[in-house]
């Protein structure tokens, strides 16, 4: 073999350890070793073996003796073939908490494994940990989305992944989920925010931003796929997608405030009104038919002035103004 197939050859081999290395921290990063069981109980899922046959874990039990002692019993399950397995985790004669913490793990044969709590996957853990602090959360991302090919992927929060332009697109916002926000505002506001609604031109459109910044308080992680959609609760400074309308802004952020201070006193009133808008769009997301992103956005852009609309550019109302002098 000559020096050019000989350098391709490691090249190649450095490129799939890179990729391999990627692609388990990407799915399940290694935990630094706890000094004690408390420590152990925020690791374990981390540090549970992943494979590519996925076993998500969704059950914890905790059995702990008097004299310390403590058993962790966790169960996986299989969604696509309706299995489920167990790990169990003893205080005795446990070393390590990432370093075969297992005194067995049995089960047939689930096609390759990827254990990361094996011993001779040490230097894996070590190359992970140090990609881990060398790149971050959202730079293992972008690697590994390059070296498979595949488009980018939405990191675990807080690790958002924004569009590369600027503007808000039809592509950058799931419109469903934009009208079942619409849909839910139109629903529920009438009987949970009747009193906002009395505010003419700003109640039924600060239920819509409600509707959108309830979603940022209840949503899971999947709910924040196109991140750029909250952008349409309240516009931005740079009139993309339209310009901040305060009149709506400052209401929202009144409503919020009112309730988080009302909560404290015991009073969740509110706080579950928010909540029950969230769910109702949730439920109305696969239904609800509404305009399409460009007609939202120019029906917001249309009413800017009369809600106070502003931007870097100035006032919406005198930037009109301006335009129809000349």
């Amino acid at each position: 073999m000559n020096s050019a197939s000989t350098s391709a050859a490691a090249e190649a081999s450095t490129r799939e350890r890179r990729r391999a290395n990627c692609t388990c921290l990407a799915n399940a990063l290694a935990s630094t070793v706890p000094s004690s069981f408390a420590q152990a109980v925020s690791s374990l899922k981390s540090t549970a073996p992943p494979s590519k046959t996925c076993f998500d874990l969704y059950l914890h039990g905790f059995f702990v003796t008097d004299d310390g002692k403590w058993t962790v019993v966790q169960q996986g399950m299989n969604g696509d073939n309706k299995q489920a397995r167990r790990y169990h985790w003893h205080s005795e004669d446990l070393k390590s908490f990432v370093d075969e913490p297992h005194s067995a793990i049995d089960g047939p044969v689930q096609g390759e494994i990827v254990n990361l709590t094996d011993k001779r996957a040490e230097p894996s853990r070590t190359a992970q940990l140090e990609l881990l602090n060398g790149l971050g959360p959202a730079g293992i991302v972008s690697e590994l989305s390059a070296l498979t090919g595949d488009g980018v992927a939405q990191a675990l929060l807080p690790h958002l992944v924004m569009p590369a332009h600027h503007d808000v697109r039809s592509s950058d916002v799931f419109t469903r989920r934009l009208h079942g926000t619409l849909a839910a505002a139109a629903e529920r506001g009438p009987v949970d925010f009747p009193d906002l609604l009395l505010t003419p031109g700003v109640g039924a459109r600060t239920v819509r931003s409600l509707a959108m910044v309830a979603e940022v308080v209840h949503g899971a992680p999947y709910r924040f796929q196109d991140p750029a959609r909250f952008s349409l609760a309240h516009g931005g400074k740079d009139r993309h997608p339209y310009p901040v309308p305060l009149k709506v802004y400052d209401e929202t952020i009144r409503v919020m405030k009112s309730a988080v201070q009302k909560a404290k006193l015991g009073r969740h009133e509110e706080m579950q009104a928010l909540k029950r808008l969230d769910n109702q769009a949730r439920r109305l997301e696969g239904l609800a038919e509404g305009p399409s992103l460009e007609s939202f956005m120019a029906v917001e852009r249309a009413a800017s002035p009369a809600l106070d609309g502003r931007s870097v550019f100035g006032w919406e109302k005198e930037l009109a103004g301006k335009k129809a002098a000349n």
